[in-house]
């Protein structure tokens, strides 16, 4: 999703919910992505394998360690990522059905034990100071209500020289280290940026989206009802905002 970050639990819970039960959805989520759709993470995100490879190129982690996915959403990037890395993953979100959905997807990816999810503020995670060897967040870190303190509350948890590596939109205008940008707020918040990328792959592909879901939209209202319709087609009349952003994958080292 790339709506503004004032949604609130109870729609994210919604929309979780409905992605969950609708084989429409995901199909439509595959044709708009094409060959970058990773078929067993199943995302409702920008999460294609070209991205996948960016974050195990750039977490540098391995097994023992623990990952934490910030807004762990439906929980297949992080699954996957936590499978291949061989780490514990530890998922954080704020919509109650995320959490649900995440822990009852774990098994089919990772043993028992090695996956745990709950329910917090992305400001407030409730996890212990230095607990996390490297932190990821797909197109989550946006929504937070309070950015600066988000990033803060991941600064915390992470062991030094720990790595976050995330995806955010950005102006095009705005200059990189210029107030407000990605990179100043993780410059204020105490990490050092790493890295900057362009995801090529994400503008083309909510265009796609967009497209098909506004194609399909009887169907949809059939199977996921008016209220996640009326919001999808909302955010696909929104579709302009891609032409004055970047699609950014940072990384950022405690």
């Amino acid at each position: 999703m790339t709506a503004t970050p004032d949604i609130t639990p109870d729609a994210f819970d919604q929309v979780f919910r409905a992605v969950e039960g609708s084989p429409l959805m995901h199909r439509l989520t595959a044709e708009a992505m094409g060959d970058q759709y990773p078929a067993e993470v199943q995302p409702f995100s920008s999460c294609g394998w070209w991205l996948l490879g960016s974050f195990v190129a750039a977490l540098r982690i391995g097994p023992g360690d623990t990952l934490l996915d910030l807004g762990c959403g439906r929980g297949g990037p992080g699954l996957w990522l936590a499978r291949a890395l061989g780490t514990r993953l530890v998922g954080v979100d704020w919509s109650s059905a995320a959490v649900e959905l995440s822990a009852a997807r774990a098994s089919t990816f990772l043993p028992e034990g090695r996956a745990a999810f709950h329910r917090a503020d992305f400001a407030a995670t409730g996890l212990p100071t230095a607990s996390a060897h490297a932190a990821i967040s797909v197109d989550a870190l946006p929504f937070a209500p309070d950015r600066d303190a988000a990033l803060r509350e991941v600064r915390r948890v992470l062991v030094p020289g720990g790595r976050l590596v995330f995806t955010a939109p950005q102006r095009k205008d705005r200059e990189p280290g210029s107030p407000g940008s990605w990179e100043a707020r993780l410059v204020d918040a105490g990490f050092t940026v790493e890295s900057r990328a362009l995801d090529p792959h994400h503008h083309g592909y909510y265009r796609r989206l967009y497209a098909l879901w506004r194609e399909h939209a009887d169907a949809l209202r059939a199977e996921v009802g008016d209220a996640v319709t009326d919001d999808l087609l909302a955010e696909a009349e929104a579709i302009t905002p891609l032409d004055v952003r970047d699609a950014l994958v940072l990384v950022a080292r405690r």
